[in-house]
């Protein structure tokens, strides 16, 4: 498969999983916001290192996964404890937030640079995510689990998620008063997209009994 085929799969999956509002996209256009948008960028520049690194493990995960399908089965499982208590916390125990803005000490690029990092590093929504995409493209011989075609996907998927993260710092200042952008209306929704996808995954691990 053509490098710039899968360089362009990755960006475009990445862009995606990353549209709705949630931890990164949302810190990154408040960091923009408050900080100007230098700051804003370094924050995004971090997250997307962490993201080359989570996709790369995904990859890993998606070969291991495509000559062991077994063991789909319990990661299924385990993927439908963690997505519902998921939706119970951000249902109901997130929106009892009352510390929207935790970290107004931080100053630097570099700070924000490994904020980044950090807030990104505990996300691992990516990994499922990607070890998911990686397989179905490849079973549709749209991606082969070689050094190269692994390496352009990454990079595809961390210039997907930089390039959803400056629409949200080029376009928060427009859409800041929403009422969509409250924390608790994001927490909301957010539940409300994991509590979906535990739904969907139930039904599957029902049709598989």
């Amino acid at each position: 498969m053509n490098i710039t085929v899968i360089f362009f799969l990755g960006l475009i999956i990445a862009l995606v999983g990353v549209i709705p509002p949630g931890l990164l996209n949302m810190t990154a256009a408040k960091v923009s916001l408050k900080e100007g948008s230098s700051r804003g960028v370094a924050f995004s520049i971090g997250v997307c290192l962490i993201v080359f690194l989570q996709t790369y493990i995904a990859a890993m995960l998606a070969r291991y996964l495509s000559n062991h399908p077994y063991v789909v089965e319990i990661l299924q499982r385990v993927a439908f404890v963690i997505f519902v208590l998921i939706t119970i916390y951000f249902l109901l125990l997130a929106k009892a937030s009352t510390k929207p803005d935790i970290e107004q000490h931080t100053k630097s690029s570099h700070s924000r640079f490994f904020q980044g990092m950090f807030l990104s590093a505990i996300n691992v929504f990516p990994i499922p995510y990607q070890a998911y995409m990686t397989i179905t493209i490849a079973t549709f011989g749209w991606f082969a689990f070689d050094t190269t075609s692994i390496i352009t996907y990454c990079s595809g998927a961390s210039m997907g998620t930089f390039v959803m993260l400056y629409v949200y710092i080029f376009f928060f200042d427009k859409i800041k008063d929403k009422a969509f952008t409250s924390q608790r209306n994001m927490n909301y929704l957010i539940g409300a997209i994991t509590g979906v996808v535990a739904g969907v995954t139930l039904i599957n691990i029902i049709m598989d009994l």
